[in-house]
Formats: structure tokens, sequence, C-alpha cells
């Protein structure tokens, strides 16, 4: 793994996002981490900094196409060639279907799916006349099931799930490696902690995703030997029914 090489990390949040940002740093890697607010990484990109990796921060809305095509061209030209890029914004959200108004269920599809495509394009573009890198989506319980409230989640994940085995069968040949990961369980996030007491508490016995370990699978995906690459991986805790 060569420290000139970059790891472009779409959605880095405080958890997840954050923590695969960080491992892939800590491997190496220059990482280039995005947000809708780049000020909003100054926390991630300072905590890369100090364990001595580089990281730089983009403000990027990733539904915008000129805006991810700037992206990876800023990428290519001044920072160094683009290794492996991770698809991570979530979009998660629950209504009633008689009050999903179509403003809701499009921004969530824009959010989980087209900003995967522009994404997953973009990687593609500048990874190809060099035959290899890696492209992970992050997908959720809902990408195999559509729970009741979930509609608009539900459809985009089915179709950001759909992208990344269309763009497997076609880039897998030219020595490009997508995965899909389908992390199916609550994550150790704010969000759970806050509104689901509950199901956080179950931290203590490991039944929800450590984002770190989740960022230590992600790695694992890029070191995989193309003759036996996994597309799909799902990821889940010990006491998950599925």
């Amino acid at each position: 793994m060569s420290s000139n090489e970059v790891a472009v990390v779409i959605g880095a949040g405080d958890a997840t996002g954050g923590a695969i940002a960080r491992r892939f740093a800590r491997e190496g890697y220059t990482v280039c981490v995005t947000r809708r607010k780049a000020e909003a990484l100054a926390p991630l990109t300072g905590s890369i900094q100090a364990e001595g990796g580089t990281a730089h921060a983009f403000g990027c809305d990733a539904r915008e196409e000129d805006a991810m095509v700037r992206l990876f061209d800023d990428v290519e030209n001044n920072i160094g060639p683009v290794a492996v890029t991770v698809f991570n914004i979530g979009a998660n959200v629950r209504f009633p279907i008689t009050e999903t108004t179509a403003r809701v269920y499009r921004k969530v599809w824009e959010m989980a799916a087209f900003a995967g495509f522009l994404t997953g394009r973009e990687a593609a573009r500048v990874m190809l006349p060099r035959q290899r890198g890696t492209i992970i989506f992050t997908g959720a319980t809902a990408s195999l099931r559509g729970s009741s409230g979930f509609s608009a989640f539900a459809g985009a994940k089915f179709a950001l799930r759909a992208l990344a085995q269309s763009m497997a069968r076609e880039l897998g040949p030219q020595g490009i490696h997508v995965a899909h990961s389908i992390i199916d369980g609550a994550i150790d996030t704010d969000f759970i902690r806050s509104n689901f007491p509950d199901r956080y508490a179950l931290k203590e016995r490991d039944g929800i995703l450590n984002p770190d370990h989740i960022a230590e699978q992600y790695v694992q995906l890029h070191r995989q030997p193309r003759d036996a690459w996994t597309h799909e991986l799902d990821l889940r805790p010990w006491m998950e029914t599925f």
C-alpha cells in the first residue's frame, strides 16, 4: 500500500465514514473526505493529522454532477491517484407511505442512490486507465428487504445494490474491485444512543456494530487478491436476527 495513493470517502460522518477514513490513513493512504460542509470535517482531519496521517477535507454535494467531476479531477491532479473510493452516504428516514412526500422520496433517492452512481462513475473514470482500484458502497438492511415505513430508504438502497452489482460485472474484468457491504444492525452512533437507548444498551454485549470494526473490514476488502474478491459482505452483531 503506497503512501502517495489516495482513499476517497464520500460521506465521512462522525461514525462509520470517519472510522473508515482514519483506518485507511493508518495504512499510509492520503485520505480525502467529503461532506456537504467542509468545516464539519475539521475534527476528523485534525484527528488523522494528530496520528501522523494526511487528510484533505472537501465540501461537496455528492448529488451534483459537476461537483463530483471536479472533486475527482482535483484529487487526481493535485493530491494523488485514487486507489480506493468508499461511498458512505446514508439517508435513512422513516415515514408512513401516505406521509412520504415526493420531495422526501426524491431527496433520499438522490442522496443514497444517484450520488452513489456519480461517485462510482467518477471513481471508475480515474481508475480504469490504471486497471486497478477498489470501489466500496455501504448498504444496509434495507438493501435486502423493505421494512414498514422505509419505502424511500429501501428504494434507494435497493437501487444502490443494483448499481454495485452492475459495476462489479463490468469493471471486475478490467481490474477494478467493486464491493457492496450490507450493514445489518444498529451502529454505535449518537443517533442510536439518543433515539434508541434500549438498543444502545446492547453495546456492552457487543450487540451493536462498532464503526472501527466496520472500517477494518473495508480495509480487508481492499487488500484482497484478485483471485478471491468478495463482492457482497454482510456485517451484523452476533445477536442480530436475519
